[in-house]
């Protein structure tokens, strides 16, 4: 599938570049498009430092707050909710407490770290599957959470606006909890109905009507203020968000005893070894979406659609930041690709640039979750992991539109 989205950009790059030239008289293509491949090579190199950077501080926290034992806590303050959403899975299984790593680490914004520990957690339960080609419940209801990606502090998209020069780079934070929440809670609800989960059980009941009530208390508040206003909030939560996370975990490592500056250390090795395998991936994606910007295919696809958008008399700004939104259930480096491009083409802090960074945190790559946790440990019949996903992924699409609308429109 990645091989053929890859080899795509590249035969549609040239087959628009070549049009350029022979009916707009425009040879000038041919050059703009090699200038492309090299600026984009350099670009994928500047991102890469800061992410090596990125990754290698949260996957460290992350070992710390392992061995303090709140991811064990976390497994335990979950797992009343869990017997009751996967039945299947006994009490105290190794598995619940993967899955509520994989969590974690999804709800600090890594999904890059999340994978390999979501990979863990998939063979767990295809212990406890009792078909070795068909996916079980229990294995359905984790990927579909997984693809809608439930990001509470998305510190990589952090990372990239940081990168990309933006003066507030938690800006974000607000917007990007509101979308993955409908994303999550759409995708909650979809196996649900498939799976006859019963939602309206107390112990479920009990954990989500104080959720709901928070999440629309909050809402509510956020309702009367101003657009300046909830920017503002949205930086203050973000920032204090991400220094309280650090704190605690140091904190709260320190008063169990661990040695927090080894444990760190471990973790951090573990975040370099994920990191340095990123670029090949990011090189060849940004390198393929540069081709494509610059052959003009990709602006020509663009203003098709926003004539489209103007046809109906609605607003065109977040036609530019598509290409993420399109990409993104294929596959995530090339989403992370349009992500970047738009914030150099268009400016990080521009209305395109920040509907794609929130689209960005609110759902996660479909069909690669699909063919990575399922072909993993062999599994050939998805069942109906795939409509609950795209429909929790065309929610959060949908959702993050809405929100940048709300907060800087």
């Amino acid at each position: 599938m990645l091989n053929g989205l890859w080899l795509s950009f590249f035969v549609v790059a040239a087959v628009a570049g070549f049009s350029r030239w022979l009916l707009a008289d425009d040879p000038a293509v041919f050059a703009a498009m090699v200038e492309s491949l090299f600026a984009m090579a350099k670009l994928s190199v500047e991102v890469m430092v800061l992410l090596f950077g990125t990754l290698t501080l949260w996957l460290g926290l992350l070992r710390i707050a392992e061995k303090a034992g709140l991811v064990d806590a976390l497994a335990r303050v979950l797992g009343p909710l869990f017997a009751r959403l996967m039945p299947e899975v006994p009490r105290g299984h190794p598995a619940l407490g993967l899955i509520t790593m994989n969590f974690a680490a999804n709800g600090l914004g890594l999904d890059n770290a999340a994978t390999p520990i979501g990979l863990k957690a998939m063979r767990a339960l295809q212990e406890l599957n009792p078909s070795s080609t068909t996916a079980s419940n229990a294995q359905i209801l984790f990927l579909v959470l997984n693809a809608s990606s439930l990001t509470l502090l998305p510190v990589t998209i952090f990372m990239y606006r940081a990168q990309q020069g933006a003066p507030d780079p938690t800006l974000v934070f607000l917007p990007i909890l509101l979308a993955t929440s409908v994303s999550t809670l759409v995708g909650l609800f979809s196996v649900a109905i498939m799976q006859r989960l019963r939602l309206w059980d107390p112990v479920v009941l009990a954990y989500m009507i104080p959720g709901a009530l928070l999440l629309g208390s909050f809402m509510a508040m956020l309702a009367g203020m101003s657009a300046t206003a909830l920017a503002a909030l949205s930086s203050l939560l973000g920032n204090l968000t991400l220094f309280g996370i650090i704190v605690a975990f140091l904190v709260i490592g320190a008063l169990r005893k661990v040695q927090v500056y080894e444990q760190f250390i471990e973790g951090a090795k573990e975040g370099f070894d994920v990191a340095k395998s990123l670029l090949p991936y990011l090189v060849a994606m940004l390198c393929a979406v540069g081709v494509l910007r610059a052959s003009g295919a990709l602006e020509l696809a663009l203003d098709g659609i926003r004539w489209v958008v103007a046809w109906g008399g609605w607003d065109t700004r977040f036609v530019d930041a598509l290409p993420t939104a399109m990409v993104k259930p294929f596959s995530g480096s090339a989403a992370r690709a349009m992500l970047i491009e738009t914030m150099q083409t268009q400016g990080v802090d521009s209305f395109p640039a920040l509907a794609a960074a929130i689209i960005q945190g609110s759902t996660e790559t479909t069909f690669y979750v699909l063919a990575v946790y399922f072909g993993a440990v062999g599994i050939q019949r998805a069942r109906h992991a795939v409509g609950c996903a795209l429909l929790a992924e065309f929610s959060g699409v949908v959702a993050a539109i809405a929100v940048c609308y709300w907060f800087f429109g």
